[in-house]
């Protein structure tokens, strides 16, 4: 296995992974939400592909396994038009989480993906983060014991070896190993990173095409250039959510990537590093192919079963102001909500209830719902509040079951399938909790927090139902309890005042442990102030009610209305 002998030829590598993938956003971004949002790496990869056709340069492309598996058409076309496919991991997630173990897990799980979608033997790996020489190098050992034939993985420093800057074999006990780390121009601060991605784009362009310029004219090894395919996607989803920080570093200078290819691809040549080590492609060993007409067959005997069996109606209320870049993030969520109710055996149907917003809200709602005959949109003639705009659903629905959520999905979604079962008879509102001791909070901020625990503390001295939390509008409700309820306040805080009205009306209300995160796109609507202002108001009002009128039985159902009042 020998390196061609063209020094004038150097590494061009591609990173198939998408916006939301990346490490940046790790402590907002959960993987198991990753299907909920707009994926935009199929249309990246082929903006990618299509730009290297028009230099007539081939390269390597690490892949997700999570994309190889999700996606294998895709990954097969980058083979089809003359790539090398090599591995990315399976979920992007860095190594000083995984044992040997499970990174071997991870590994052949990712290799099983590509070689079913090409057919062709992975040779490399790419980590999600760069590795270290003196902490990391059992990976490699790893790699030749998998069969592995380079790494491309590790970021040299000064403390390394001259050596281990540029391309070189290392022995591992399961044998010889290439590793090809990320090429670094030595200056005075130490080993400065040259080799593509963030480091491209943040730093004058005039600077790096000199430091590539002195590499290829006094370094022995290839330069090693790498980009990922959402940098050539400048109008991507923002994550709002994240700090300043991570968004200079994850935004900034997006428009640069591409062009700044151009010149390097004007440049230079470059090939995959296969063709640099001269491996043959292989046919991958022990590949599966699917069986769809089987599978197609499986599908429809569940879905003809699943139709034979009774379901319960349920509407899922979604108040809208100002939510147009939330909203297809949402859409993908609910497509997978309503897929495990139906599986419970509820069907599911949509009120969105639009406050008067300002932007391209209704144009967005029923762009992504407009072909859904369970999906209907309100619009309010005036800005009512969030409240206001529950009530207008609940009023609207026509189940008994209703359901409110956040369009920002704050709380998730996909906790409804465990909430609605606890409407049970006699219960007429399950809401969300995230201060109960099986619940949590994640990435809000503390000022925020301090605010609702204390509005909880004394509407729990107020209400006769001792919960954690009064304020979330995540609920599910008993309509024939609420429809009847004189509310007063449409802002935020007559969200608590559903909850307290119907609490001393003497309705039950029990809660769910869940987490509170902090919304992914947009800002919030909250007007702090006011809002405390609101909730001060209120309680005063609900105190005076709870005295000065007669008590209703603590838990002593509300009245329904006869054709509304079928129990579960």
């Amino acid at each position: 296995m020998r390196p061609e002998q063209n020094l004038n030829s150097h590494l061009l590598t591609v990173l198939v992974e998408d916006y939301f993938h990346v490490g940046a956003f790790d402590s907002l971004i959960q993987q198991r939400n990753w299907s909920n949002f707009e994926a935009r790496y199929e249309q990246n990869t082929q903006k990618a592909l299509d730009l290297l056709d028009e230099y007539d340069t081939k390269a390597t492309f690490f892949v997700l396994g999570w994309i190889a598996e999700k996606n294998p058409s895709l990954v097969r076309e980058i083979a089809q038009r003359g790539h090398e496919v090599a591995s990315r991991g399976y979920y992007h997630r860095g190594l000083v989480n995984l044992s040997r173990e499970e990174f071997q897990a991870d590994l052949s799980r990712t290799n099983r993906a590509i070689e079913n979608a090409t057919g062709e033997r992975v040779y490399g790996y790419r980590a999600a983060e760069k590795l270290n020489f003196r902490r990391d190098q059992w990976v490699l050992d790893t790699l030749a014991e998998e069969g592995m034939a380079y790494d491309a993985s590790f970021m040299p420093t000064r403390k390394d070896e001259v050596s281990q800057r540029t391309a070189s074999v290392f022995e591992t006990p399961s044998g010889p190993i290439w590793e090809f780390p990320y090429s670094t121009l030595d200056v005075l601060a130490g080993l400065a990173p040259i080799s593509g991605g963030n480091y491209i784009r943040q730093i004058p362009y005039s600077i790096t095409k000199h430091a590539i310029a002195k590499w290829d004219k006094l370094a022995k090894g290839p330069f090693m250039f790498y980009f990922h395919v959402w940098e050539l996607d400048p109008d991507q989803p923002r994550i709002s959510a994240a700090n300043l920080h991570t968004r200079l570093r994850h935004y900034r200078k997006l428009d640069k990537m591409e062009w700044v290819l151009r010149d390097l691809l004007k440049r230079y040549d470059f090939v995959p590093v296969e063709r640099h080590l001269g491996l043959e492609r292989a046919a991958a060993e022990n590949t599966r192919t699917p069986e769809p007409a089987a599978l197609s067959l499986a599908l429809e005997e569940d879905r003809n079963t699943s139709d034979k069996r009774e379901q319960t109606p349920v509407t899922i209320v979604v108040p809208c102001f100002n939510e147009q870049e939330t909203l297809p993030y949402l859409a993908k969520t609910l497509a997978g909500v309503e897929s495990e109710l139906e599986s419970l055996d509820y069907s599911m149907r949509l009120i969105f209830v639009d406050d008067k917003s300002t932007d391209a809200t209704v144009e967005t709602i029923r762009s992504l719902f407009g072909e859904n005959e369970n999906a209907t949109l309100i619009e309010h003639p005036e800005n009512k509040g969030v409240a206001g705009a529950i009530l207008t659903g609940l009023r609207a629905a026509q189940t008994d079951i209703v359901c409110s959520i956040d369009c920002d999905c704050t709380f998730d979604p996909f906790e409804l399938p465990k909430m609605i079962p606890m409407l049970t008879e006699g219960v007429d509102m399950v809401t969300a909790s995230p201060y109960h001791k099986d619940g949590g909070v994640r990435n809000v901020p503390g000022w925020r927090l301090a605010l609702s625990k204390g509005a909880s503390l004394i509407y729990r001295r107020i209400l006769n139902s001792k919960l954690d939390s009064y304020t979330a509008c995540f609920r599910v409700y008993r309509r024939s309890a609420m429809t009847e309820l004189a509310i007063q306040e449409t802002g935020y805080h007559g969200v608590a005042e559903m909850l307290g009205q119907l609490d001393l009306n003497g309705g039950k209300i029990v809660e769910f442990p869940t987490v509170l995160e902090v919304r992914l796109f947009g800002a919030s609507k909250m007007k702090t102030l006011s809002t405390i202002g609101g909730h001060l108001k209120l309680m005063t009002r609900l105190l005076k009610k709870r005295i000065v009128e007669p008590k209703a039985r603590p838990n002593e159902p509300a009245k329904r209305s006869p054709e509304n009042g079928q129990s579960l």
